[in-house]
């Protein structure tokens, strides 16, 4: 019997471009896990009465690995799986690499002009109760007084398919070339 590696979609891009709507969207199509850096956080956040998201976060670290030992788990299990989080090249690399040789990965980048990151940021740290693992309102400010650019978001530097989504209005391209893509880097 032909047993051939799983899939790894990796969707990257600057906090609030979209990243966990798109996962949850392919993981449900592909009818596979989505693992989310964000609700990993939150969880571990439930555990830790008067967390503080701000400055040195020490939950930032277990949040890691054990984002990355849940994909490892997976993909040794041979499930494909979606992975979000907003890192940057510099924490995403080093726990890629190793699953290339047992997982096929494709990169998915979300982008969006600043202005809507910002807005979207906004609405969700007043209205999202399940926000309280993230330094929402430091992010604001960070982007606000210029300290933080999503514009200058690293990507991932692996080599390996990449598509560029925006997600200003829908995705662009659209979830159904997104879902090909996925399936088919090679078209």
């Amino acid at each position: 019997m032909l047993v051939r590696n799983p899939i790894l979609a990796v969707v990257s891009g600057p906090p609030a471009t979209g990243k966990t709507t798109l996962a949850r969207a392919l993981a449900q199509h592909l009818g596979c896990p989505a693992v989310l850096r964000d609700e990993i956080k939150q969880g571990l956040v439930m555990n830790h009465p008067g967390h503080n998201p701000n400055g040195d976060d020490p939950l930032n670290i277990t949040t890691l690995e054990t984002f990355f030992a849940t994909i490892t788990v997976l993909l040794r299990a041979g499930s494909t799986v979606v992975a979000e989080a907003a890192f940057q090249d510099r924490l995403w690399r080093p726990g890629l690499e190793p699953l290339t040789k047992i997982a096929d990965l494709r990169i998915i980048r979300c982008t969006a002009p600043t202005t809507t990151i910002t807005q979207r940021i906004t609405d969700r740290a007043r209205h999202d109760s399940h926000r309280a693992a993230h330094a929402d309102e430091t992010l604001l400010a960070n982007i606000d007084a210029g300290v933080y650019d999503p514009d200058r978001f690293v990507p991932i530097s692996l080599s390996a398919p990449n598509l560029l989504v925006n997600t200003t209005n829908g995705y662009a391209p659209d979830l159904a070339e997104i879902q090909n893509f996925l399936l088919h880097p090679d078209h």
